[in-house]
């Protein structure tokens, strides 16, 4: 194993929230604005077929921001823009359309501070928090707005979601436990719930390509508004 992909592997392991990004693009030295502006429009493109492979319709990830880069760090991705409280860009998340022996899947630059959103995002009511961009999209195909992490930590969250219900719905395995762990130290003047996909889905992308969004959709109504389960509040 190299030094670089020893790198790779120590940042896979970081604990959520603790991951730093390169602040710009690799070899090219392009700010993310600069990147972001260079991406493609979804339709007609590589990224197309990929997120509708994913069962998402492609209005939704292009109202959301979502486009498409063929070298993004020297492969085709998908890229998403990730911004702050006040809207300002601070990173740009890419997700491989393919990858192959020890590739990443996922690579990301910017300084950090921000949180990929998906319809009202942090104005919504509930505030729903999820792991992955496939994520918050999977929830818009079902008619509700969240916010992606991707594991980067968005400081001005607990302001924003002061005295507010926040639905921590990460993925149903061991780092989305941790993430729901690190959030509810975090959220100290929420009403926090913990919300996990449905069945035996791992994650929300998961249950909606297995399960379908009518299905997934009424699980949310249920959980969400009719029978609210796994509260957690603080003092």
């Amino acid at each position: 194993m190299n030094r670089l992909h020893r790198y790779e592997q120590h940042k896979l392991s970081m604990p959520h929230g603790q991951r730093i990004d390169p602040p710009v693009m690799p070899v090219t030295g392009e700010a993310p604005q600069n990147r972001l502006d260079r991406g493609l429009s979804l339709t007609g493109t590589a990224g197309q077929e990929y997120v509708e492979h994913r069962c998402i319709p492609i209005h939704i990830a292009h109202e959301a921001g979502v486009r498409f880069d063929p070298d993004w760090n020297g492969r085709p991705a998908v890229i998403a823009p990730m911004f702050d409280q006040t809207h300002m860009l601070c990173s740009v998340h890419g997700r491989y359309l393919s990858q192959a022996g020890n590739e990443d899947k996922m690579f990301t630059i910017g300084p950090g501070g921000g949180i990929f959103s998906v319809l009202e995002g942090y104005h919504a009511e509930p505030v729903i928090l999820v792991e992955g961009v496939f994520d918050a999209l999977s929830l818009a195909v079902c008619g509700y707005s969240a916010l992606a992490t991707v594991g980067r930590l968005a400081p001005w969250l607990p302001e924003v979601c002061k005295d507010r219900q926040v639905v921590l719905a990460f993925d149903a395995n061991r780092p989305g436990e941790a993430a729901v762990e690190f959030y509810k130290k975090m959220f100290t003047h929420a009403k926090i719930q913990r919300l996990t996909p449905p069945g035996h889905t791992k994650d929300w992308n998961s249950a909606l390509m297995k399960r379908g969004a009518a299905m997934v959709a009424h699980w949310l109504e249920y959980h969400l508004h009719v029978s609210p389960v796994n509260t957690f509040s603080h003092d």
